[in-house]
């Protein structure tokens, strides 16, 4: 907070745009940004009823939003399933840390098993996660078709290896967005086999954006960081965030002119956005991201999630 304060009145015009790292920074700074007029842009995180722009005028959820991510996880143990229909009669546990990004879907879950007619159960675990046998004793106990596990780092890789003691299989675990990156699954390493993500973007290198990065900022040592970490979780949403932002301010800027704009002036951009596949074939990133459109009632622009499993090694 302190370092949004210091930020937010530098430049000609103040801040154009901030991008909180996480739902904690979200929640705290939603109200402080709206009566700023700074746009807060919060890819697959942060607060999702934040998506109605009617309400939050100043916060973007784009590309998909946690409530989006959970749907797509049931229809997707549905598909596994053989169709939704199938979903009656299985049983669900939630496996979720206890803070308000762990909450943020439970409320959305039970009305999905009410709506289904599968059983789900909640199980909190403690921040930051590390003892968390207790946890999978019950699971082991609950016996359940699927988990569904909202974690995020270390918490992450301490729940897979606990789910491989006792028993339970990994490719019947869907995690979300946060729990999705190399480092966790290293930090696992044979428990993380197998298991599946949800997440709003593509994985790797394979992308002309990308590959130009390589030749035209880490061939030239411009990279910040090593270039192994090219392509991972991590460093491409860090990327996606910076495209989302350059997209924005050069719509703002189509419509404003070529000069510093301000934040109320880039949400503008913002709500005007729209991403096609024609226009993402042009920057290079057909595939990595999902076409989107913003407005200003919606914020979040589509709900685009992809499903992602590890092999062991990506």
């Amino acid at each position: 907070m302190a370092c949004y304060e210091r930020l937010k009145r530098q430049g000609p015009t103040g801040a154009a745009v901030v991008l909180p790292r996480g739902t904690p920074m979200t929640y705290a700074l939603t109200e402080r940004a709206t009566h700023d007029h700074i746009p807060l842009l919060t890819p697959g995180l942060g607060r999702s009823d934040a998506s109605d722009g009617r309400v939050f005028p100043y916060v973007f959820t784009v590309p998909s939003n946690y409530w989006s991510q959970n749907t797509a996880k049931i229809r997707f143990i549905g598909q596994q399933a053989g169709g939704m229909e199938q979903l009656k009669g299985l049983k669900i546990v939630h496996v979720y840390i206890d803070s308000d990004f762990g909450k943020e879907t439970l409320p959305i879950l039970d009305q999905q098993a009410a709506r289904y007619g599968f059983a789900v159960q909640h199980l909190a675990m403690q921040p930051p996660g590390l003892d968390q046998k207790e946890t999978w004793r019950r699971v082991k106990a609950a016996q359940p078709d699927w988990v569904i596990l909202r974690s995020a780092g270390i918490m992450t890789s301490t729940a897979l290896k606990e789910a491989a003691q006792v028993g339970f299989p990994r490719d019947k675990m869907v995690g979300n967005a946060p729990a999705c990156s190399e480092q966790d699954m290293a930090l696992a390493g044979e428990a993380a086999r197998g298991f599946i993500c949800a997440t709003y973007h593509a994985a790797g290198t394979d992308f002309p954006l990308i590959q130009e990065i390589l030749k035209y900022v880490y061939a030239r040592g411009k990279g910040l960081g090593p270039q192994s970490d090219v392509g991972t979780t991590f460093w491409t949403r860090g990327m996606l965030r910076a495209l989302l932002t350059t997209e924005a301010i050069r719509t703002a800027m189509r419509h404003f002119g070529n000069q510093p704009l301000t934040g109320a002036q880039v949400q503008w951009g913002f709500e005007h956005l729209t991403i096609t596949p024609a226009s993402l074939k042009e920057l290079g990133a057909e595939g990595l991201l999902p076409p989107l459109t913003l407005s200003c009632r919606d914020h979040e622009g589509g709900g685009g999630v992809k499903f992602q499993q590890w092999d062991g090694k990506q």
